[in-house]
């Protein structure tokens, strides 16, 4: 017991120059005579306090003094030292007092204590609590750290909620039992109703959740709200955080069945819901709605763009990105279909408005196909995907393919200037090049379309330290693999073999097999290939 005292004793001259300790139930003396504190000299109260006033303040002005009185502490009016007591420390021999001083709190926070004492009986939790105090807190805030402490969170109201929100989605009780124990439910409750205008007259958990996500639904669905903005600002802030959204996405569910959202969403047009993000069926819904208003042409491009762009900041994307990505490429590709005119004069001109329009449409038809794949709906997209692919094969590949072939059918040169060839590929692009000794590498890829180049050529721009070009090329005919290859490598001749390996000669000799290759370039370029 000495010990004790003597600690806590030690606390209170850290911070007060003068100690007043009433020993009230006068079991104490004992204690008091033993103890030794350097630097401290003991005076015992016995109707002497004028002179220990006179001794303490102007005799001993910087001394430090343990003022003991066996007995309890005389009324205001009787206590000659009381404007010194108020000014400096009192040590209590009681546990709230002991408490008190371990903490390092004023007497003003006796009933704190008194109220939540199952807090102050584990060690642990009243540790966890001294490194939260600070020297300024209010009674109040004492409280929300201890709220912070029983829930293992920061001491803030929306961090305990969240904690207290995913256990609850966890299947666990454990935290909030601990806040009931240590009286601290109607502090929490009552915060509830300062912040977030939560009233129930049987507050739970379980019930506030229940009750967040009705109103935030109702909110932007001009509802009965029973809570105010800053729940809808907790609820935001709770499903964007990273620690804590799979206890949202748990308890979102849970909500939709208990609020009967599915049957709710049914009645709603799709475009009053996409800035609301607390449900999944919601982005099911928009989804569903969307693929119907893009196969029936009852939206625009432009809209559907701006609805997919809003709902990439939803907290459902990443599930159902694929979904809205190829909605929007199906938008995209029927726009630029009716927009096309897929006419030409000459082929020239129809390979030109290729490699500056017309490419497009293969390129948004790639990337919606692509996304329907992914997504793994082929069911939820079917009809939208008749539709592109019944657009794009009988009008795009049919009419363009028609068009196409009438001029290469009367084209009396393979050739549509200012388009260059082929053939010529070695010479225009990559002689430059070594005529100033510079390293050239070159990267053929059978057969990519020239969309796909175009979207390589915007991804190597957006690396800094690369500048990039896209031209076209006029193919070889026939154009298969070998003869493509071998119109690469430097020639003044091609020549498809007299046999039925269709070899291509490369002036004269065989392009067939990376050997042959390399000497054809050895040769052009004087043994340096």
């Amino acid at each position: 017991m000495n010990d004790r005292i003597a600690q806590a004793l030690t606390k209170l001259f850290d911070r007060h120059r003068i100690v007043f300790w009433y020993d009230a139930k006068q079991e104490l003396r004992d204690d008091f005579e033993t103890l030794s504190l350097p630097g401290v000299e003991k005076l015992e109260l016995t109707n002497n306090q004028y002179g220990v006033k006179y001794k303490i303040l102007r005799e001993q002005p910087e001394q430090k003094f343990l003022l003991y009185r066996e007995g309890p502490q005389p009324n205001d009016l009787d206590n000659w030292l009381l404007d010194v007591q108020l000014a400096q420390g009192e040590f209590r021999t009681d546990q709230v007092a002991i408490w008190l001083s371990e903490l390092e709190l004023g007497l003003e926070f006796t009933n704190v204590v008194q109220a939540h004492v199952e807090f102050f009986q584990a060690i642990k939790r009243k540790d966890a609590l001294k490194k939260l105090l600070q020297a300024d807190d209010t009674a109040g805030q004492i409280r929300l750290k201890m709220l912070a402490v029983c829930t293992g969170s920061e001491p803030r109201m929306d961090a305990v909620m969240e904690n207290l929100l995913q256990e609850l989605a966890d299947g666990r009780d454990e935290k909030i039992k601990l806040v009931d124990r240590c009286s601290l439910d109607s502090f929490l409750w009552e915060q509830m109703t300062r912040l977030y205008g939560y009233n129930s007259g049987e507050p739970g958990i379980r019930d506030f959740t229940i009750e967040l996500f009705k109103s935030c639904y109702a909110m932007g669905t001009a509802g009965q709200v029973k809570l105010t903005g800053d729940a809808l600002v907790f609820l935001k802030r709770w499903k964007d955080s990273r620690q804590f959204e799979d206890g949202f996405e748990t308890l979102s569910g849970e909500c939709a069945e208990v609020l009967g959202i599915e049957q709710d969403l049914a009645k709603r047009d799709f475009r009053e819901l996409i800035e609301l993000d607390y449900f999944r069926l919601i982005d099911q819904k928009i989804i569903s709605d969307l693929v119907r208003a893009v196969t029936s042409r009852t939206v625009s491009s432009g809209d559907v763009s701006l609805w997919v762009r809003q709902r990439r900041q939803g907290h459902w994307y990443r599930e159902y990105q694929h979904l809205y990505e190829a909605v929007d490429y199906a938008a995209q590709f029927a726009h630029a279909l009716g927009e096309a005119k897929l006419t030409m004069d000459s082929l020239a001109e129809g390979v030109q408005r290729y490699s500056r329009f017309w490419y497009q449409l293969d390129q948004l038809y790639r990337k919606f196909i692509y996304h329907v794949r992914i997504s793994g709906q082929a069911s939820l997209m079917g009809s939208l995907t008749d539709q592109v692919e019944n657009l794009y094969s009988n009008n795009y590949l049919m009419k363009l393919g028609d068009r196409f072939q009438t001029f290469v059918d009367a084209t009396p040169r393979w050739e549509a200037f200012p388009v260059r060839a082929q053939k010529g590929f070695f010479e225009h692009w990559v002689r430059p090049f070594l005529r100033k000794d510079n390293k050239v590498c070159v990267i053929i890829s059978d057969a990519m379309r020239y969309e796909i180049g175009d979207e390589l050529l915007s991804l190597i721009r957006q690396e800094d330290r690369y500048s990039a070009e896209l031209e076209p090329a006029l193919s070889v005919l026939p154009s298969y693999t070998q003869l493509g290859m071998a119109a690469l490598l430097p020639n003044k001749a091609l020549a498809i073999a007299d046999n039925e390996t269709g070899t291509v000669l490369v002036d004269g000799q065989s392009s067939q097999g990376t050997a042959n290759r390399t000497k054809i370039l050895q040769s052009a370029l004087n043994g340096r290939g």
